[in-house]
């Protein structure tokens, strides 16, 4: 008798899983280091990886796993904490963007090195050049399909159009 646990279907969730809580258990640990939770250097990552360094509100929750109060509540601490502002939208007054400052910068600065580590001896490390380049389209298909909102407003052009009301 086969065991449907066998399935390589539920054998690839496990995987990636597993490699996930792996990898979040050592993110967490060093980022502690540097006065950062995983989802502050999540937000701090996206809105530097983004044109001008910010997103708007909504595009930053589409790309994350936070809802929109999530955000908001996120975005409210790190703004006490000095790491990122809000800019309001000229064109809309309904929108703002979340903007990382300077002091944000230089921790995200600080916190990279460490982190950047981590990525390559568990993880990037771990594969030749041919499965990390067959991994990273696998997991960007994935991605686009699970979470098509993944890469809101991550474009000048969605800017600009995002914050135009017409």
């Amino acid at each position: 008798m086969t065991n449907v646990f066998d399935d390589p279907r539920i054998t690839a969730v496990g995987l990636l899983y597993e490699a996930h809580a792996g990898l979040s258990a050592r993110f967490a640990a060093q980022l502690e280091e540097h006065g950062l939770s995983q989802v502050e250097f999540e937000v701090i990552t996206r809105l530097t990886r983004s044109p001008g360094n910010q997103l708007r509100m909504t595009d930053l929750a589409a790309q994350t796993s936070l809802s929109t109060s999530g955000v908001t509540r996120v975005v409210d601490r790190m703004e006490r904490d000095g790491l990122l502002t809000r800019r309001a939208c000229p064109n809309d007054r309904r929108s703002s963007y979340a903007v990382v400052t300077a002091s944000g910068m230089q921790r995200l600065d600080e916190t990279l090195p460490g982190h950047l580590r981590i990525i390559e001896q568990w993880f990037t490390g771990q594969l030749e050049p041919e499965a990390l380049a067959a991994l990273l389209d696998g997991l960007r298909r994935v991605r686009d399909a699970v979470h098509p909102g993944a890469t809101a407003g991550s474009t000048e052009q969605e800017m600009t159009d995002d914050c135009d009301p017409t």
